[in-house]
């Protein structure tokens, strides 16, 4: 690295994985409340190469080029003015995601507001860290803001997805008895994690209330499409919500994304460090290689998460 480049994966223009390119681009400025992260890991998203796609162009301003990611962990390479809580060296993760898009988490470096910032588990390895905050933070946001804890019976919809494994150990480290949907052949995966597994498809509502004849209190909607599910299981009083379906305001429910809050990411870490959170790691990537990460996070079919290693 040159004093004030870094190499960079970054996109010019909206498309798929052919935009991506591996450039130079200046070091990050490091704004007051920010710090300077040099990256050791990096983990994909679905919504990584669906802002690419230009599919959320109505919802957030873009500015070209683009260095994607919004998960990382590494070390604290420079403080900006007044960030007392961290010093050079320190190794943290983030939920990296400012208020628009361009210099992401793809990079060898990338300055992260301190709101967003927690100190890196020292139970987990860099790829680990990188994997846990914006699936890890959904997936507690929303189960945090239902109100669960060790009377419920929780439902959770994809529950082998990248926000739905974190979301069965959440909700089991709150003392809920947790329902959960997948295929068969993740089953086993989700008994290990302490879930009661169902499959999706039709009579799915039958199947969960055999489990739970008087409904479930809590439901977190993962995928989308499933509400009618959701109100046949759904108990008296029960809470739900959706990260995927908007349709969930118009029958009581919560639509949800995550924000970039570091004491909730903090409380991630703690679940970590006492054993009751883990991040499973699927595949690592290079950062050259950036594009078939996302290729293979585009197939739908990962257990755990793609880090990308700087």
């Amino acid at each position: 690295m040159s004093e004030n480049t870094m190499r960079a994966m970054a996109y010019e223009t909206y498309g798929g994985t052919e935009v991506l390119a591996e450039t130079r681009l200046p070091l990050p400025k490091v704004a007051p409340g920010e710090v300077l992260v040099k990256v050791r890991c990096a983990s994909v998203n679905p919504v990584d190469w669906k802002i690419m796609a230009g599919h959320l162009d109505g919802l957030m301003d873009v500015v070209h080029p683009v260095v994607p990611g919004w998960d990382v962990a590494g070390t604290v390479e420079r403080v900006g003015i007044d960030v007392p809580e961290y010093a050079v060296g320190d190794e943290v993760m983030a939920y990296a995601r400012k208020d628009y898009v361009h210099g992401g988490t793809f990079a060898e470096y990338v300055s992260v507001p301190v709101r967003a910032l927690a100190a890196k588990p020292a139970s987990l390895g860099w790829a680990e860290a990188a994997g846990l905050p914006l699936a890890g933070l959904t997936a507690y946001q929303l189960l945090t803001r239902l109100g669960t804890g060790k009377e419920d019976t929780v439902l959770v919809h994809g529950a082998a997805g990248g926000v739905g494994s974190f979301g069965v150990q959440i909700a089991r480290a709150a003392g809920a008895r947790v329902i959960g949907t997948a295929s068969p052949r993740n089953h086993d995966r989700l008994r290990a994690l302490g879930c009661e597994p169902v499959a999706y498809g039709d009579g799915l509502a039958e199947r969960v209330r055999a489990l739970a004849p008087d409904g479930v209190t809590v439901v977190a909607d993962f995928v989308g499409g499933v509400l009618d599910a959701t109100l046949a299981v759904l108990a008296d009083g029960g809470r739900h919500a959706s990260i995927a379906d908007h349709t969930v305001l118009g029958a009581g429910g919560q639509w949800m994304w995550v924000r970039p809050v570091g004491e909730d990411l903090a409380a991630l870490g703690r679940l970590a460090d006492e054993g009751r959170l883990a991040v499973e790691v699927a595949a690592t990537f290079p950062l050259s290689e950036l594009a078939a990460a996302f290729a293979l996070s585009q197939e739908g079919h990962t257990a755990g998460k793609i880090v990308v290693e700087v």
